[in-house]
């Protein structure tokens, strides 16, 4: 799997990328055909102090991109928030693969 996060308008200090990373294991722990993922972590000066703080993730895993985006007024709430939100579209992700692939075995096997 490849990594890589990035900050805009921030440094992604050592605390902040091993936090993320340790948070993004239990993506992997759940679907272990990630093959990149992609982390962007953003400070935005012009909006209203309660979302300033943003993170992004892109996952490309076999057979999809998922994306997903979380605002909040501490970085690490929003890291939080954007890890709980694409480990569901993995889960659902890995749920569709599976029940494709036990539809077309039930195929065979009738």
């Amino acid at each position: 799997m490849n990594l890589t996060i990035s900050g805009h308008h921030l440094e992604v200090t050592p605390a902040l990328r091993n936090y993320v990373t340790t948070k993004l294991d239990r993506i992997t722990r759940h679907f272990d055909q990630v093959v990149d993922v992609k982390v962007l972590l953003t400070v935005e000066k012009q909006k209203e102090k309660e979302k300033r703080q943003r993170a992004e993730c892109n996952i490309h895993v076999k057979g999809s991109d998922l994306f997903a985006e979380s605002s909040h007024f501490d970085l690490y709430a929003a890291v939080d928030e954007l890890v709980d939100k694409m480990d569901r579209q993995v889960v659902r992700h890995k749920d569709r693969i599976q029940d494709h692939y036990d539809a077309s075995k039930r195929e065979m096997l009738a």
